[in-house]
């Protein structure tokens, strides 16, 4: 599969598509932190964890991270500037409240003044956490919802090692609620990272099924991004971009990791993805996906796999025009076919892909049973990406979603 040069076919293309979406007389608001991108750029982000007046950092990181020899780079990076890292990585995939509480403890007793987060989404939100906790106090679990967290976070500084999650552009913190095995969104406009420094050398010592999940993360960003509610032409070029990157570029490395050319398009999708969805926020499969991580602690782009093309049906019932944009986008339907048709096609081109990078074909393959569906559909309905779904969805209609992809 070859690389997608979107420097010479997107820009005509996407912007065709996008220009009739602008609406001149309306506000737009668009939050982005500041982004240094390019392989080698790590040293930048010990640069920048001194210009915001770093001393005394707190690196949050995993364990797979630490042995690959990142954190020992980035300690390095950081020693040049005369600053020692507290390293703190006591933490599993989608982090738990209990253990943003206890990293929240490291950062006060080390005496902490800035965040530095080395890792996928788990390792960003567990750091997004800890500042929330740094700043506001309480528990983690009190600042569910919209703007909760009002005093201003510690500077963050955020280097990513997978390419789809978006966390380190977003004005969103996933935590699992622990008593209640399901996971909470926070969102806020101070979550948004100050500096993020994306270098796609991070990404070749992902793990076959990280790289996948991810990618269909990013991929689920985009396409949930473009058609929200929430959506504007400033969001839709992002989002287009992102889907056609990783559609053209996921399964290449999957098959040669090593690929740099391919490794810095899927860094610069989940980029884009990111600032579409942190500005457009997301949909009914995000809405789904968190309560089936929380309640089995699932990898949440491999659940986005599974759950996507049955949303983007579910959907497309009511207003299949954007599907049939992106599916346009893609080259997989003629602009002149009917426009359910082709968002149908997307549909299925999107679990085809889900299959090509080894997704299980449904949510019993993953663990989920009938009988957990009421709980996860009434769940769903309180989680705040579920406000900007394109189609109003009821609980009965949740259910039936989980259960066509059973």
């Amino acid at each position: 599969m070859g690389l997608v040069r979107l420097d010479v076919m997107a820009p005509a293309q996407i912007a065709a598509t996008t220009a009739a979406t602008a609406v001149p007389t309306r506000l737009l608001k668009f939050h982005a932190p500041e982004i240094v991108f390019g392989i080698d750029s790590m040293a930048e982000a010990a640069h920048a964890a001194v210009r915001l007046g770093g001393l005394r950092p707190m690196l949050v990181t995993d364990p797979g991270l630490i042995e690959a020899g990142w954190v020992a780079e980035l300690v390095g990076h950081l020693r040049a500037q005369c600053v020692e890292a507290h390293v703190w990585s006591a933490l599993t995939p989608n982090p738990k409240d209990h253990e943003v509480t206890a990293g929240h403890e490291f950062y006060r007793s080390h005496g902490c003044d800035v965040l530095i987060a080395l890792g996928g989404g788990s390792v960003i939100d567990a750091a997004k956490g800890i500042a929330i906790l740094a700043a506001n106090g309480g528990h983690i679990l009190d600042y569910a919802g919209v703007d909760k967290a009002t005093a201003p976070i510690p500077p963050l500084v955020v280097l990513p090692s997978t390419s789809g999650t978006g966390a380190d552009v977003s004005q969103f913190c996933i935590v699992t609620d622990t008593t209640h095995n399901t996971k909470i969104t926070i969102l806020g406009r101070a979550l948004v990272p100050d500096i993020t420094v994306i270098d796609p050398r991070l990404l070749t010592t992902m793990p076959e099924w990280l790289n996948a999940a991810t990618g269909l993360d990013a991929l689920t960003h985009g396409i949930e991004a473009f058609v929200s509610l929430g959506h504007n032409q400033l969001t839709d070029h992002h989002a287009l971009r992102s889907v056609v990157m990783v559609t053209e570029n996921l399964v290449t490395t999957i098959e040669r990791p090593q690929d740099m050319p391919a490794r810095v398009l899927m860094a610069q999708a989940a980029l884009e993805a990111g600032l579409a969805f942190t500005n457009a926020i997301l949909g009914a499969a995000h809405a789904m996906s968190h309560q089936v991580g929380g309640l089995l602690d699932l990898p949440h782009g491999v659940i986005n796999g599974v759950l996507l093309p049955h949303v983007v049906r579910f959907n497309a019932e009511a207003d299949p025009a954007p599907f049939a944009t992106i599916a346009t986008c893609l080259g997989i339907a003629d602009k002149r076919a009917p426009e359910l048709e082709s968002a149908l096609a997307l549909a299925d081109r999107l679990q085809e892909l889900a299959r090509q990078v080894g997704v299980p074909r449904g949510l019993a393959e993953l663990g989920v049973r009938d009988a957990d569906v009421p709980v996860l559909a009434h769940n769903a309905l309180q989680d705040a990406c579920l406000t900007t779904n394109p189609r109003p969805i009821d609980d009965a209609q949740l259910r039936a979603l989980f259960r066509a992809a059973l």
